[in-house]
């Protein structure tokens, strides 16, 4: 066994829970002395990730090829690119977003003025997911960054490639006194639960979830929460049928390969509809994926073999397995499945009570579409849902009636390219929301400032308290004129 290999192993063992408190202490110590507080710290850090990316692209694709077999147009466009426009919106914006926001203040507390001032939490911890692991990591510590917090990243250990690259590119490129990165599992992970964080912002499952929200409970510490769920997709039988499917495609298969928290996880059409839907299906899936998809490059493969047994599990059940209608190969030793439609599925399946995650694609079928809606509010809140139609009262009533982290009306998962828009779930999909703006609010508190001179001294605050005192105050609390002007001639 070689030294470097032996280092590492002592580095592993040696985090546990003293370690955490160790390094939280050391950032706290960093953060009190306002490092991270000016504008100058923030952009540079910024810029620095920027530089990262250009410096570092295919050791990025080449991290991400590895843990997933990713297609390198995917790594590049779906979380590169991605990251780089977020990190250059946040620098346009940084100063404008740390400028103190004036408000109106009321009658009650004239002459005086009042501010709202966008502070950094503190220190705070990123807990991050395996399927995007390059965004889903970096993506929330731009807000952290532009917030003005000092931070630790936690990469996913499952996707062991790319959580080495960032640690190894992190510490080379940020500051390390206030960014820090943590490898590992269980262990680590939870030696750093059990530490005082000023926020945790965690991106994964909702067993998980609920285990990091119970931890951060304890120490009364928000958390943001980015889960999942089951987003639907509602096909209506008035649309460009060819457009629809490639969209949809694009969003299953195109998008890790199911592998992503807003994948559409089933489709709603109705009876009538659905044969010409799948036949659609098919015959772009064949034209992107080719005869034998399970050779294809442009498909990443199932992360490991605990989520391709997940999968098996769901196509072994013996009320979808005479189902599929299209694919269903498999091939465990290069932990590939093929893209897999199922038909007319029933709503108790095991297929249908679990997020699917994967390249298993179900459809439900319908009288009317309208009943879309009961099926879809008759389970948990989905992190996203989508709808292909063109009649605009449908449009109306999907937006109306359907709750859900975000809604994309003919495509799908294209919002979360647009960073004036919130991403978060909603109910067991998620709690808290980020991108843009909202990431930079999600790591700020918003401290509210009310400035007054020692000028309007009012004696009506004062005891001893009279009734007309009482009706003056009821008057200047209430913020009308006319109340005050009827409670100094004793009329209220």
């Amino acid at each position: 066994m070689s030294s470097s290999t032996n280092a590492d192993e002592k580095k592993k063992e040696s985090f546990n829970a003293e370690a955490a408190s160790l390094l939280v202490n050391n950032l706290r110590a960093t953060f009190a002395s306002g490092t991270t507080r000016s504008y100058e710290w923030r952009a540079s850090q910024l810029k620095a990730l920027i530089i990262l990316c250009d410096a570092h692209e295919q050791q990025i694709i080449d991290a991400l090829y590895s843990d997933l077999a990713k297609p390198p147009l995917e790594t590049v466009a779906y979380e590169i690119a991605m990251f780089k426009n977020s990190c250059k919106a946040a620098l346009k914006e940084l100063k404008r977003w740390m400028t103190s926001e004036k408000v109106k203040t009321s009658i009650a507390t004239f002459p005086s003025t009042a501010e709202i001032v966008s502070e950094p939490l503190g220190v705070v911890l990123v807990i991050s997911a395996w399927n995007y692991p390059f965004l889903l990591s970096l993506e929330p510590v731009i807000g952290a960054i532009a917030a003005g917090n000092a931070l630790v990243l936690k990469p996913s250990e499952i996707a062991p490639a790319t959580s080495s690259l960032l640690a190894k590119l992190l510490g080379e490129y940020l500051d390390n006194s206030c960014i820090r990165v943590v490898e590992g599992a269980v262990d680590e992970t939870s030696a750093l639960l059990q530490q005082k964080w000023d926020k945790i912002f965690y991106t994964g499952n909702g067993r998980v979830g609920r285990i990091v929200m119970a931890a951060a409970a304890i120490h009364l510490t928000p958390v943001v929460l980015e889960l999942g769920g089951k987003s639907p997709v509602v096909v209506d039988s008035n649309i460009d049928l060819k457009v629809a499917t490639r969209r949809i495609i694009a969003g299953k298969w195109g998008c890790n390969n199911g592998q992503a928290c807003v994948s559409p996880d089933y489709i709603i059409t109705t009876k009538d509809y659905a044969p010409k839907l799948v036949d659609s299906l098919k015959a772009e899936l064949e034209k992107f994926y080719g005869k034998n998809p399970l050779e294809s490059k442009d498909l990443s493969r199932i992360v490991n073999s605990n989520h391709f047994g997940r999968l098996t599990k769901f196509l072994d059940d013996e009320k979808v397995s005479g189902k599929i209608v299209f694919g269903g190969e498999k091939d465990e030793s290069k932990l590939r499945i093929s893209p897999t439609i199922l038909l007319d599925i029933p709503r108790n399946s095991l297929i249908m009570r679990e997020e699917i995650f994967g390249p298993l694609l179900p459809i439900i079928t319908v009288d009317k579409l309208e009943e879309s809606f009961d099926v879809i509010n008759s389970g948990t809140k989905p992190l996203a849902a989508y709808l292909f139609t063109t009649n605009n009262k449908l449009k109306e009533q999907f937006v109306m009636n359907i709750s859900a982290g975000g809604l994309v009306v003919n495509d799908t998962a294209l919002h979360l390219a647009v960073n004036t828009l919130p991403f978060g779930g909603v109910g067991e999909s998620g709690v808290g929301a980020y991108h843009g703006k909202f990431s930079f609010d999600a790591f700020s508190h918003k401290k509210a400032v009310l400035y007054r001179s020692f000028l309007g001294d009012a004696p009506i605050r004062y005891p001893p308290y009279t009734n007309i005192k009482m009706r003056l105050l009821k008057a200047l609390v209430g913020g009308g004129l006319l109340g005050i002007i009827r409670a100094l001639f004793g009329l209220s």
